[in-house]
């Protein structure tokens, strides 16, 4: 034992000689709870991808741990604080004495409100679901740009450790193993020249870098990314769609297919549109997440662990997880249309996540496209004249525009609008055609009172229809629709189960 180490824990028998004091152990810290503080304290100690050893940095490693999760979760971190020794002998914490250890002082969270533990309990709130969305994307837009370069070199290296990692202890199949290594080299070799052009547009950024669901915490009704990795700039560096990758693969693994696929699409609505230029990316990034969770698993695996089923489940899950994704099934596209009030976007939500390939389909929505061309917020109401037989042609060009892009991605993609015309129907079948991907096409049909109804009880939603537009539409010439019609006037539970069985039909 070291000096550095007998010093450490001298400190720590003082920590947790306090009554009420707990202490939990993980390969770099030492964290005491008391109460609603907490204090985290460095191991001292030296691995391939962190280095303790000294007092010096692990003095440095508290002040840029401060640094890079406070802006991120401000309630938990607050400062580094000295431990000393005082002239009597005893220890300390941020007294006057001579220092002789440093901890970052946090405050104490309810460790059971991390999603990980929420996802364990039932399916996640959708308000809940959104609002992690939306603090991934606060965080990346607040992360410094760094050159992509170094981070696209570094992917084949990411993928041969795993290999290495998965094969420690002998319990996966070593061909399996060297599978998955195949089948991520030739996927890295298809997108390497679309990561280098997005590393040279901006998306590599100094990230969180270990956004897994247990490093998200409801605080307050809102989603708080905290523990960010702070002891390596380089692991933390990465193209802003694979820190994504990190919680959409893990909420795949706790079974959130509704949540992961909200997650996706609510980040795409919120950041650049290049963004769906790098869909085809997304598989490759997510296994090698899901591949490195198999790892942590079974680095658990040593004694007293060795033999814990539990454990090994974990590992095999997010192993066989990452083989999964690694094989993206091919696209479809598909479009829901009917009058305002069949219900097309709740049924489009219904859809999504169960859309191959994973995490499911985007969700293009022909009331946000509408919005975003007035440059004006979801729920803002447009005048008469943004309904022109002109502004539509334009809504539904872009959309086509944007569900080409998915497709070319290879990833699926569900248009939701009214499609009352035939061209617009026939515009939508020639994508199709053009993209090679299969097109299912489904059209919903209720009775007015039932779409009145539903629009008189809608709140915050980004459609303009009134009763009154409802009615004006039964006028409308819908002439041939030549999609698979469906009976909306039911349940939403109705409605989409007679939708997966119209799609099943056509497969």
């Amino acid at each position: 034992m070291t000096d550095e180490t007998t010093t450490q824990e001298r400190i720590f028998r003082t920590l947790t000689g306090h009554p009420g004091v707990t202490r939990i152990d993980t390969h770099g810290a030492a964290v005491f709870l008391d109460g609603k503080r907490a204090l985290k304290i460095k191991r001292a100690v030296r691995f391939p991808f962190l280095d303790y050893s000294t007092l010096e940095k692990r003095k440095a490693a508290c002040e840029e741990e401060i640094r890079i999760n406070r802006p991120l979760a401000p309630q938990i971190y607050h400062r580094v604080v000295a431990i000393t020794e005082e002239p009597d002998g005893s220890v300390q914490v941020d007294g006057p004495g001579r220092p002789i250890e440093y901890a970052v002082a946090m405050s104490r969270f309810d460790e059971s409100r991390t999603l990980d533990h929420l996802a364990k309990a039932g399916p996640l709130d959708t308000r809940l679901a959104s609002a992690a969305a939306d603090a991934i994307v606060a965080s990346h837009g607040a992360a410094p740009r760094a050159d992509g370069m170094a981070w696209v070199a570094s992917v084949p290296a990411l993928i041969d450790g795993n290999s290495g990692g998965l094969r420690a202890g002998g319990h996966f199949d070593a061909r399996d193993i060297e599978e998955l290594a195949k089948a991520s080299h030739e996927a890295f070799l298809r997108v390497r020249p679309l990561l280098a052009e997005r590393g040279a547009k901006g998306f590599v950024r100094r990230c969180h870098g270990d956004l897994h669901l247990a490093n998200i915490v409801v605080i307050e009704d809102r989603p708080v990314l905290f523990d960010a990795i702070e002891f390596d700039a380089q692991m933390a560096t990465v193209d802003v769609l694979y820190d994504l990758a990190f919680t959409l693969m893990d909420l795949l693994h706790h079974d959130q297919p509704v949540a992961a696929n909200l997650v996706l699409n609510r980040y795409l609505a919120a950041t650049p549109a290049d963004n769906f230029d790098a869909l085809s990316a997304l598989p490759l990034l997510m296994s090698i997440r899901a591949a490195i969770r198999a790892q942590v698993a079974l680095a658990r695996l040593k004694p007293p662990h060795s033999d814990d089923a539990g454990i090994l489940d974990q590992a095999r899950r997010y192993f066989d997880l990452a083989r999964a994704l690694i094989h993206p099934p091919a696209p479809r596209l598909i479009a829901v249309g009917g009058l305002s009030g069949t219900g097309k976007t709740v049924l489009a939500q219904g859809l999504a996540p169960v859309i191959a390939p994973l995490p499911g389909a985007v969700l293009l929505r022909s009331d946000l496209v509408r919005k975003q061309m007035f440059g004006v917020e979801d729920t803002h109401r447009l005048p008469p004249s943004a309904y022109t037989p002109e502004h539509a042609a334009r809504v539904y060009d872009t959309l086509a525009q944007l569900a080409r892009r998915v497709l070319a991605q290879g990833h699926s993609a569900i248009i939701d609008g009214v499609f009352a015309r035939e061209d617009e129907r026939d515009a939508i079948a020639a994508l199709a055609r053009e993209s090679n991907v299969p097109l299912n096409g489904l059209f919903l049909v209720a009775d007015l009172a039932t779409r009145q109804m539903r629009i008189r009880s809608r709140r915050g939603d980004a459609s303009d229809a009134t009763q009154e537009v409802a009615a004006l539409q039964e006028h409308y010439n819908i002439g041939h629709v030549g999609w698979a019609t469906i009976d909306a006037s039911g349940t939403q539970e109705q409605t989409l189960q007679r939708c997966r069985d119209a799609i099943a039909e056509s497969e």
